[in-house]
């Protein structure tokens, strides 16, 4: 057998053990029973919920809470069956994180509180086209 085609098997089995070793770390998006579910059954994985901050009538984030030190806090995160969970991240607050549209938590279940690992958000867009009243 030819070098280059046991060079060639390598690299494919390399790639193979790659593509394994990444599927078994992706994870899907639940809720937060789900979320709960899953470590009431011992399943100690990162888990992924997405959601909103919580808000008053008129559109104000509430709930949200620094430590003493402004190195954790906590908020309110609803998800999209509607439930409502306090998360408690052990980082300083991200910057913009009251004007995120959607916010997703990394982690999972502790003494029945949601602890993030890992704070995503997805901010409006300064790019949305928005429309001009030109007084023409």
């Amino acid at each position: 057998m030819k070098k280059s085609h046991i060079l060639a098997i390598v690299v494919i089995a390399a790639a193979i053990g790659i593509i394994i070793a990444t599927a078994g770390d992706a994870s899907t998006y639940v809720n937060f029973s789900q979320a709960y579910e899953m470590a009431s059954t011992g399943n100690n994985t990162s888990i992924h919920v997405v959601g909103q901050l919580k808000k008053d009538p008129s559109g104000h984030v509430i709930g949200v809470k620094n430590s003493s030190d402004n190195l954790s806090f906590s908020f309110l995160l609803v998800d999209d069956k509607g439930e409502e969970q306090k998360v408690f991240y052990n980082e300083p607050m991200p910057p913009d994180f009251t004007r995120s549209e959607n916010v997703v938590v990394i982690g999972g279940f502790q003494e029945n509180n949601f602890v993030a690992n890992k704070i995503l958000l997805k901010c409006p867009s300064k790019y949305q086209e928005q429309s001009v009243n030109a007084g023409i």
